[in-house]
């Protein structure tokens, strides 16, 4: 019989469990990294004069599809108008 006990079966799911972990937390360290780039990036901006608030914005819209934020941008017209704005 060639069956593992179960000691081994243990041993290699707590290995896999680790080396899952430590994927994670390099991805957090990246992510962090990341992070901090970016922030050194809007420094930058603002440093020559951007509005940075607004480059955020800006940046959020790219992320979204155009009927979605004309859409949008039409039900907002229609709030201000309404409030008469």
């Amino acid at each position: 019989m060639n069956e593992q006990s179960p000691d081994a079966n243990y041993r290699v799911t707590a290995d896999e469990l680790r080396q899952f972990v430590e994927r994670f937390e390099r991805l957090e360290s990246e992510k962090k990294d990341i992070a901090e780039q970016q922030k050194e990036v809007m420094a930058e901006a603002k440093a020559r004069g951007y509005d940075t608030k607004v480059m955020r914005k800006v940046i959020a819209l790219r992320k979204r599809d155009k009927d979605d934020i004309a859409e949008e941008e039409a039900v907002m017209e229609m709030y201000k108008e309404a409030l008469g704005m």
